[in-house]
This record gives C-alpha cells, structure tokens and sequence, in this order.
C-alpha cells in the first residue's frame, strides 16, 4: 500500500496487516490484476470520487469492465489494493473502509 491516508486510516483503526507489498517495486500488471479479482467475491474499487461495487460471483463483469477500475494510468493495479477475507479494496474511500474493516 503506498497511499498515505490508507495507511494512516488502518493505523488510527488499529488494523492489522498480513502483508505489505509495494506497488512500486512489485506491480501488478493487467493479467495479474485481473487474477486477484477473479479469486475475490467482491471487489470495490474507487476512482477519484466514485465507488464501483461489483459482486464478482453474482454478476459476473466482463475483463474490459474491471480493468477499468483495476487499472491506473501506469498500466498497473492501482495503489491502494488489499484484501478483506474474500473482498479485493482498490483506492482509498474512507466509508467503504469504514463498511468493510469492522
């Protein structure tokens, strides 16, 4: 995770953290962004005010529609991605943070 108020949001909330793997040494391209999603039941992904919810056993959306909500302008899984049990989080939305990591 590299955004500062994802880190500062589970540190003032006491969550604890498995594993931290930074974007920038490791990316995750297309291919491997859409592996991570598929593995998920949900994905929530937020882009600048917006939050996309997809129930990825339900509905089942196509490649083109979730890598355009995995997908930053680098070519990479946007930062900040993490998982919440079967849940994959994209982006930093406080009350989607708030929902999900009680």
């Amino acid at each position: 995770m590299t955004c500062g108020r994802t880190q500062e949001f589970l540190a003032k909330n006491k969550v604890e953290t498995l594993e931290v793997v930074d974007a920038k040494k490791a990316p995750l391209g297309k291919k491997e962004a859409l592996e991570l999603a598929r593995k998920s039941d949900e994905l929530y992904a937020t882009r600048g005010k917006k939050v996309f919810h997809f129930n990825l056993k339900k509905d089942k959306p196509d490649d083109e529609a979730l890598l355009n909500v995995l997908i930053g302008p680098s070519g990479n899984l946007r930062a900040p991605a993490f998982t919440v049990g079967k849940t994959l989080i994209v982006g930093f939305d406080q009350e989607t943070y708030q929902k999900l990591l009680k």
